[in-house]
């Protein structure tokens, strides 16, 4: 398998997308406003459609376990004991479970200290504009507990709840074809990761993102000729242009595009490129 290196773009409206909890879980912001999700969100919603599609994973989340193991630690009891050699652990690491031949694991139980390089990077999504913070004192109109020195009623619980008005963010990511090599990430697992991206917020629902609040606009994919690449991961990322703009109301507003020039370019070296909507 050769290189492959992905951009993609998403809008969020009404949602909070990512919530910081050393800042109230309000949504991640940079020090200029930007919007942030962070990579480690996105590998999460990954995985949980790797799941919806049958494919099984090592770190399910916890209203999603399908083996009835609480923990890594006791998903990994249930197949290996300190009996196993380490080199016989790794393999069966990447062989059962697609997310960690995707990402990658540190495995430390039974006294182990494994790590498995994954082929499958991905940045920190980042929104093209500052972003509009919207937060709304919300209350419970019923008790949470019973009413006490004969009070007729327990005192409301206040809460806020913190939405993205509206932002477009972009996020980038590649595969590694030398260490796909290592772990068997393969042709069929390449195509399942471009579904889940395309499919990134499906299922993927709370009262924090309403349906329909979040949504995957655009993905490019590029499949290089050879296994290092024609040209840099950097080059690629840099393909993508938009409109600088102060505030925006919708995805269109800021023109997205790539350097047709440059795109030119580097098809004539080889490169495979395709674009794809989301769902």
């Amino acid at each position: 398998m050769n290189k492959v290196d992905f951009l993609v773009t998403f809008t969020v409206k009404g949602a909070n997308c990512n919530g910081d909890p050393l800042a109230g879980n309000m949504p991640r912001t940079d020090s200029m406003g930007y919007g942030e999700v962070t990579d480690v969100c996105i590998k999460r919603k990954i995985r949980n459609r790797m799941q919806d599609l049958d494919k099984d994973i090592f770190v399910q989340a916890k209203e999603r376990t399908k083996d009835g193991a609480n923990s890594l630690e006791a998903r990994y009891k249930i197949y290996f004991n300190k009996d196993n050699k380490d080199e016989e652990v790794e393999k069966s690491f990447n062989e059962k479970w697609l997310d960690v031949r995707s990402f990658g694991q540190v495995i430390t139980f039974d006294k182990r200290s494994i790590g498995i390089r994954g082929p499958v990077s991905i940045t920190m999504a980042k929104s093209l504009s500052p972003i509009i913070i919207n937060s709304t004192q919300i209350t419970r109109s019923c008790n949470g507990m019973e009413p006490k020195n004969d009070k007729a009623r327990s005192s409301d619980t206040m809460g806020t709840k913190h939405s993205v008005e509206f932002g477009t963010y972009f996020f980038s990511g590649a595969i590694n074809s030398y260490i796909a090599e290592k772990t068997g990430f393969n042709e069929e697992d390449k195509e399942i990761i471009k579904k889940c991206l395309k499919t990134l917020f499906i299922n993927d629902t709370s009262s924090a993102r309403p349906d329909g609040s979040m949504e995957i606009k655009e993905i490019f994919w590029f499949e290089h000729k050879n296994e290092i690449g024609n040209v840099s991961s950097a080059k690629i990322r840099a393909l993508l242009e938009y409109e600088d703009l102060a505030q925006a109301d919708s995805y269109e507003d800021y023109k997205i595009r790539l350097n047709e020039e440059k795109l030119e370019e580097y098809k004539k070296l080889g490169i495979k490129y395709s674009h794809i909507e989301g769902i």
